[in-house]
């Protein structure tokens, strides 16, 4: 395994950034983004400070769920380049010392895809068994009705069963029904693959992979029905019968031990229905031999009404102490372990961390609330993922756009339409609201590089794929680069931090401060390691201290949690950039103010 300076692996103090592929930057003029575009602003992402590039999907792909399903393991799709692209690409992240991984996506393929075409072109074939196929049920009532294999529930708001004409069985698909489920049950499916999908791809020079849905390859194989908890619907959650299965440690180690260990591959996954900790930790734990680290959804996922399969976006606010909590059990969680994290507040399937967690009212509020999202982010312990945009403070659509309008995602849609049937004013009034708010489409926005035409996106006259936020002329990265106060120019400042006081903000332990305050977050960090150099046989202690409001707020008594006695302490950055604070400020954080102080001790 490859190992940084202290013998720590490299990963964990690297900084990750997540690319969109169809909305970074177009190169071509098509309206979409693609890798050559990628490739000519990798020195923008060099700058910032980003080790590691994640590239969402970019094999060949109808798209019906924007690359999630593959047709083609070892093809690019066309609009995204071809594979002498990202073999640019990879060239090009490995001779600035960066690294690329990719989006693996091995719980189901494309409906397109060849395994699948053969799969259903007879129940003979042999590769049928790569799949999940099911005679049909019939209704109970006597009168030949057909029924699906269970009543389960999938993500986009419909059966997890699709009726195949031709072999008279149905398929399973978690998610839409272009994308039906591999069967890992299968070794020959599991093998084909960790060659296609994961060795081809090693070959290349990629170094490792997020793990699409890393924990649904095992399911249920009784395959009953999901207790009703929907009365009156022939579907129902289900996540208990396909999520954290069985098997499902046994194929991660079986993958590891194949092909990702063997070659050194990172491995990042996808963990969705595991709130508990001691359900991550078999996952993330290092003797276990399974993944490195992974995304947890907990924090990300605050205000999703319901569950995330019925009422997904009948938004529920919550207050800053129930932010702080989520955040406090996955800090923690792992402390004495050998176990690894994550932090991260954005990504392609929620909406933007400013407009969730901060204030976007207002160009002043909103570049504020991005820097105090910035450096608490940049001081958790863990693995730091950024999303393609946060770093200027990308907001969310504005709250005018019309869903049915300009929303383009298969899940936002299959939800809305879902309440649009009901019939129910008041359900499809907060969906649309929920939607406004925690829609994957909010994160898909092209990028704003500049205030020319399209920001810079694409070239003028072109219409993009999606539409550019009517915002780009006040928030765009050129704009921005030329600001030393600015958003972007703050996260430079604090991601460096981050790197020079590894031992505090990515491998510290953490100690929350304040629980129910409902406008200040504050946290200790403290260095899990003696340091070594001139002074050795110290530790250092650190307060954050975050207002998470528009209102000014009394400091509190930092000097007492860095454990000095009538002094405050350091004072190692501001998000209002002053190297020293002004006397008028000493004792009062401004609004959406964050600062960090520090001690040393024996």
């Amino acid at each position: 395994m490859r190992r940084c300076h202290d013998g720590k692996p490299w990963w964990k103090d690297a900084v990750f950034y997540q690319v969109y592929p169809a909305s970074f930057k177009d190169s071509n003029g098509d309206g979409w983004g693609d890798i050559p575009g990628l490739v000519s602003k990798i020195d923008y992402l060099a700058e910032l400070g980003v080790d590691v590039i994640w590239l969402s999907p970019m094999y060949e792909s109808p798209q019906k769920d924007m690359g999630y399903d593959v047709s083609d393991y070892q093809s690019v799709y066309s609009r995204y380049g071809t594979l002498r692209d990202v073999d640019a690409l990879i060239s090009a992240c490995h001779a600035r010392g960066m690294k690329l991984i990719l989006d693996l996506v091995v719980n189901h393929t494309s409906d397109q895809h060849r395994w699948f075409l053969e799969s259903r072109s007879s129940k003979t074939n042999p590769k049928r068994d790569w799949y999940i196929w099911k005679p049909p049920r019939f209704s109970p009532s006597g009168g030949g009705e057909r029924l699906p294999p269970t009543n389960w529930r999938g993500y986009f708001a419909t059966s997890t069963w699709t009726w195949d004409e031709q072999t008279q069985e149905y398929y399973l698909h978690l998610y839409h029904s272009s994308q039906p489920d591999l069967n890992w049950e299968n070794p020959a499916c599991r093998r084909a693959i960790y060659d296609e999908a994961v060795r081809f791809w090693l070959d290349r020079g990629v170094d490792g992979f997020r793990i699409d849905t890393v924990n649904k390859y095992s399911k249920v194989t009784s395959y009953p029905d999901a207790p009703v908890v929907i009365p009156g619907s022939p579907i129902q959650p289900a996540p208990e019968m396909w999520c954290n299965g069985p098997r499902i440690h046994e194929f991660l180690r079986e993958m590891r031990a194949q092909v990702l260990g063997p070659r050194g591959a990172v491995s990042v996954g996808e963990l969705s229905n595991t709130p508990d900790p001691e359900q991550v930790m078999p996952y993330v734990s290092a003797a276990a031999g399974e993944l490195d680290m992974a995304h947890e959804f907990s924090t990300i996922r605050l205000g999703t009404g319901g569950n995330i399969f019925q009422g997904k976006y009948l938004y529920e606010p919550f207050g800053l102490p129930a932010l702080k909590r989520s955040v406090e059990k996955w800090q923690v969680f792992t402390e004495g372990t050998d176990g690894w994290h994550t932090a991260f507040i954005e990504n392609h399937d929620n909406g933007r961390a400013v407009s969730r967690f901060g204030d976007d009212s207002a160009p002043e509020p909103r570049a504020a609330s991005a820097k105090v999202i910035a450096l608490w982010q940049a001081t958790l312990t863990g693995t730091l993922f950024l999303y393609q945009g946060q770093e200027i403070g990308m907001s969310n659509m504005p709250r005018d756009w019309k869903v049915e309008d300009e929303y383009k995602d298969v899940e936002s849609l299959g939800f809305y339409k879902e309440a649009l049937e009901s019939g129910d004013e008041e359900r499809l009034r907060r969906t649309a609201e929920g939607l406004r708010i925690l829609a994957r489409d909010h994160a898909r926005l092209p990028f704003q590089w500049d205030d020319s035409p399209n920001a810079g996106f694409t070239a003028d006259g072109v219409k993009p794929w999606m539409r550019v936020h009517d915002g780009f002329r006040e928030v765009n990265a050129e704009q921005q680069m030329q600001d030393p106060g600015s958003v972007l120019s703050f996260y430079k400042k604090v991601l460096k931090l981050r790197k020079e006081h590894g031992d505090l903000f990515i491998h510290g332990r953490f100690r929350l401060l304040l629980p129910e305050d409902e406008s200040l977050f504050v946290y200790v960090k403290e260095s899990a390691d003696h340091i070594v150099g001139p002074d050795a046989g110290t530790k250092r202690r650190a307060v954050v201290v975050l207002n998470f409001s528009s209102t000014e707020r009394r400091l509190p008594d930092v000097g007492a949690a860095l454990g000095l006695d009538g002094q405050s302490g350091n004072l190692l950055i501001t998000t209002f950039g002053e190297h020293k604070i002004p006397s008028e400020w000493a004792d009062t954080l401004r609004a959406w103010e964050g600062r960090v102080y520090l001690n040393f001790y024996t």
